[in-house]
């Protein structure tokens, strides 16, 4: 899970942070970035840190704490950032083809998100609150 103070903007799924494990097994220490869409649509992108430069105008969401492994950023596009931001976003895995530069391409499984709106209670921690 990844917490920013008391509330979290991305978290993981059991089954996704076992495959996380597996990966970062294989590649060394991850990090995900939310892709804006084009050719994987608007898929999670997980990468071995390094092989994907984040720059100014990429927000970090928050960070995935899941035990045995390293903590994992995540990313996305300030641009995309203004849509989904009032979501909270979960990490989770199904069947399926992964986008072509994510890790988890030759896994036979895809990272996806799973989204939901933020609560009252989130959107004024997040200074997203109504403003009087």
């Amino acid at each position: 899970m990844v917490s920013i103070g008391t509330y979290e903007r991305v978290a993981v799924t059991e089954e996704a942070a076992a495959l996380l494990r597996e990966l970062a097994g294989q590649h060394g220490p991850l990090m995900f970035h939310q892709s804006g869409g084009c050719c994987d649509g608007s898929a999670p992108m997980c990468y071995p840190v390094g092989m994907f430069m984040t720059g100014p105008s990429d927000v970090k969401l928050g960070i995935l704490d899941i035990d045995g492994i390293e903590p994992i950023e995540f990313f996305m596009s300030e641009s995309q950032f203004e849509y989904w931001k009032y979501t909270h976003l979960t990490v989770d895995v199904v069947p399926g083809r992964g986008a072509g530069f994510s890790v988890e391409s030759p896994t036979g499984k895809r990272f996806l998100i799973r989204s939901r709106m933020l609560n009252d209670a989130e959107l004024e921690y997040f200074g997203l609150g109504r403003t009087a």
